[in-house]
């Protein structure tokens, strides 16, 4: 037996026996509501890259449990509709234009939240921006550092330092990092910009959750394994392995919200971190011959058919959705 996950264009096919490995491996989410609700009732929660996967059911789930959702994306189309239906549900969701890519946008946003709602109590940094592709097909595309730095690093820390002082002067505030565990694996070739992006900002949010404890603010970081999503659905292969889906991603941040643990990360994390530590090198090398037969997606080959000047970019994270991927993210 199996059963089909729409995600948007293409679909993901699991069974039965793949979605007990996806729970066994973990981590696994919270069971109910009723915790969360204890913990979020009546506060303000962000939550990035909402229109769409796991923000989109994070959003509704919290909103479930009675929290003041705000949802972020780019496609503000889209944040009206989940708005709506959240709403009609009984929720109270608030949806909110933001390009992380843009500074102004993050600024914007960041103020009209807390002028409209309040300080923020909770916030998700979901969004992000995926990319595999190999580096001769970059060599003429600067958008392809824009999209995943501005995405994945320097768009959460502007909205970071936005919104931190406000925690910090209350005392109280917890900060959700969506990471991906494949920064504890072996370095790999073509996903250089996404995977570096990720590390600087898992590294950064780290050293500011040790000095924002103190204070009240806590921090978890949720290193994804495969999710299926939009985000992964490009690289066929992925379709068929043991993954969690939108709605089980939504169970673990609500975990992480209620526990407030350090990390959360499939069961093989930590052990793949330090195997890949301990056999660097001898990795690498077997990494470079594995990578070499290893062809491009779809997605990177067309961009050889369009013109080597491209406009300024404008593609963001606030989407949940890239051209190419994993999730990991």
């Amino acid at each position: 037996m199996s059963e089909v996950l729409p995600t948007g264009p293409s679909r993901i096919v699991e069974t039965r026996f793949a979605r007990a490995v996806a729970w066994a491996i973990g981590p696994r989410g919270l069971r109910s509501q009723t915790a969360l609700r204890r913990e979020v009732e009546g506060k303000v929660v962000v939550i990035t890259g909402a229109s769409f996967g796991v923000g989109e059911a994070t959003a509704r789930w919290f909103a479930a449990a009675g929290a003041r959702v705000v949802i972020a994306a780019r496609s503000m189309d889209r944040l009206l509709e989940v708005a709506e239906e959240i709403n009609a549900a009984g929720g109270d969701a608030y949806p909110y234009r933001l390009d992380l890519t843009d500074e102004q946008s993050v600024t914007e946003f960041a103020a009209a939240v807390r002028y409209d709602l309040g300080e923020v109590d909770v916030l998700i940094h979901n969004a992000g921006k995926s990319l595999r592709r190999s580096i001769h097909l970059s060599y003429d595309r600067p958008k392809d550092i824009a999209a995943t730095s501005g995405a994945n690093y320097l768009g959460p820390m502007r909205l970071t330092l936005a919104l931190l002082p406000g925690m910090r002067a209350r005392g109280s505030g917890h900060i959700v990092n969506v990471s991906t565990v494949g920064v504890m694996f072996p370095n790999a070739p073509k996903w250089g910009f996404y995977l570096s992006s990720k590390l600087a900002f898992d590294w950064w949010m780290r050293a500011v959750g040790m000095e924002a404890r103190a204070d009240g603010v806590t921090l978890t970081t949720f290193y994804g394994g495969l999710l299926h999503t939009r985000m992964s659905a490009p690289s066929r292969w992925m379709r068929v392995l043991p993954g969690q889906t939108p709605q089980d991603a939504a169970r673990v941040l609500a975990k992480a919200v209620v526990r407030k643990p350090r990390t959360m990360t499939p069961l093989y994390g930590f052990p793949s971190a330090v195997f890949a530590t301990v056999f660097r090198l001898p990795l690498e090398v077997l990494m470079e011959r594995i990578f070499r037969n290893l062809g491009d997606t779809e997605a990177s080959l067309s961009r050889l058919r369009q013109p080597s000047v491209e406009p300024k970019f404008t593609i963001t994270a606030g989407d949940d959705q890239a051209e190419v991927s994993t999730n990991a993210r």
